[in-house]
C-alpha cells in the first residue's frame, strides 16, 4: 500500500514539474506566428521637407477628379474608407460608368505588395498610378499630355509640384504623378491587433482569434499568406486541387498572368491577395465572385490545399482574419480642392 501511495505522489509531483515546464499554449502560437509573420511597421514621418511636400501632393492628387476624361473620377473612388479602401463592387467602375475587368483590392497596405494588380502587371504603386491615367475604365485619358493639361489649368499645382520635385523645369509631369500618388499611399499603413500580438501581446488575440490562427498556420494557408501583409508577396495558382471557377460559379474564368506573358505556365496564376482588412473588403477574389468570408475561406480550402473546413473551423479562421481590420489612416480624408483657374 505505501508503495502504491509513494508510486502516485511520484506521478503527481511529475506532472506538476512537466506542467510547470511546458509554455502556455499562446506562447508556442506567438512563436510559429514569428515564423511566418511580420508585424507592419509605420515609418516616422521624419522632417525631410521634399517627402513631406511629396507626400502632401501625392494625397492631393488621390483626390482630384479633374485629370479625369469625364471629371467625375479620382483614385478615391475606388477605394472608399468606409470600405477599407475597396469600393464594394464585384468589377470597379470607371471613368463614364466603364466597368474594370477585376475587383478594386485596398489600396491600404498596398505598399507592402511585391507587385500591384491581380496580375502583377505593375511593377510598383508608382507604376500603377501613374498608368491608371490612361486606363479605358480608369481616368480613361487618351495619352498622359492630356492628363498633365489638366493639371496645368490648375494654377495652385504649379507651386505645389515645384515643392515636390525642386529643380525640375517642368515638374507637372506623369513620372512625377505617379511618384507623388506613391509617396502617399506609402504611408497608408494599418497596423491592427494582430501587429499587437506579435509584438509579444498574446493576450491581443481572443480564444477564437487564436484558434483560428493556429488553423490557419497549421492548414497550410501560411505558405502564401504570409509576410507583414498576409499575402501580397508572391504569384500562385487560383485553383491548385481543383478548378476555381466551379466553386465559385463563374462562367468565364479569367486567364490570370496567362495574358500577361502569353506563357501556358501562367494559367490562372495571380497575384496571392493580402489578406489584410479583408474583414471588411468583399466581395473576394480577382473577379469579385464570391460576397460572404467565410465561403470564400471555404473555396480556398478546398481549390487550394483540398482540405474541407468544419464550420467552426472556417468560423476560427474568419475571427482570426477579422484580427487583421486596422483603423482607417487619419490622413485619408480629401483636402480641399485647388480652385479652378479663373475665368477672364
Amino acid at each position: 500500500m505505501r508503495s502504491a501511495s509513494f508510486f502516485v505522489a511520484l506521478v503527481a509531483l511529475l506532472f506538476i514539474a512537466a506542467t510547470a515546464r511546458a509554455e502556455p499554449p499562446s506562447a508556442k502560437l506567438l512563436e510559429d506566428a514569428k515564423q511566418n509573420f511580420q508585424p507592419i511597421v509605420v515609418p516616422s514621418p521624419g522632417d525631410d521637407s521634399v517627402t513631406a511636400a511629396r507626400i502632401e501632393l501625392g494625397r492631393r492628387l488621390f483626390f482630384e477628379n479633374r485629370v479625369s476624361m469625364d471629371g467625375n473620377v479620382n483614385c478615391a473612388h475606388c477605394h472608399l474608407p468606409d470600405k477599407q479602401a475597396s469600393d464594394g463592387l464585384p468589377k470597379a467602375i470607371g471613368v463614364f460608368g466603364k466597368e474594370n475587368p477585376r475587383n478594386a483590392p485596398s489600396v491600404f497596405n498596398a505598399a507592402l505588395n511585391f507587385k500591384q494588380h491581380w496580375r502583377g502587371d505593375r511593377e510598383s504603386l508608382e507604376d500603377q498610378a501613374e498608368k491608371s491615367l490612361l486606363g479605358p475604365a480608369s481616368f480613361g485619358n487618351p495619352d498622359q499630355a492630356t492628363a498633365m493639361s489638366k493639371l496645368k489649368a490648375v494654377p495652385a499645382y504649379a507651386g505645389a509640384f515645384a515643392k515636390a520635385f525642386p529643380g525640375d523645369k517642368d515638374p507637372i509631369n506623369s513620372k512625377n504623378w505617379g511618384v507623388a500618388v506613391g509617396a502617399f499611399e506609402r504611408t497608408l499603413l494599418t497596423p491592427a491587433k494582430f501587429d499587437a500580438f506579435l509584438a509579444g501581446d498574446a493576450s491581443a488575440l481572443t480564444t477564437q482569434e487564436q484558434a483560428g490562427l493556429r488553423k490557419f498556420i497549421d492548414l497550410g494557408c501560411v505558405a502564401c499568406h504570409n509576410g507583414a501583409g498576409v499575402g501580397g508577396n508572391s504569384f500562385q495558382k487560383f485553383g491548385v486541387v481543383s478548378d476555381y471557377w466551379k466553386s465559385t460559379g463563374v462562367t468565364a474564368p479569367d486567364k490570370g498572368r496567362a495574358d500577361v506573358t502569353k506563357n501556358d505556365a501562367d494559367l490562372y496564376v495571380f497575384k496571392v491577395a493580402s489578406l489584410r482588412n479583408v474583414a471588411q473588403t468583399a466581395p473576394y477574389f480577382h473577379d469579385g465572385s464570391v460576397e460572404d468570408l467565410t465561403k470564400a475561406v471555404k473555396i480556398m480550402s478546398k481549390t487550394q490545399l483540398g482540405q474541407e473546413l468544419s464550420e467552426k473551423d472556417a468560423a476560427d479562421i474568419v475571427a482570426f482574419l477579422g484580427a487583421l481590420t486596422g483603423p482607417v489612416p487619419a490622413k485619408y480624408t480629401p483636402p480641399e480642392p485647388y480652385p479652378d483657374a479663373e475665368t477672364k
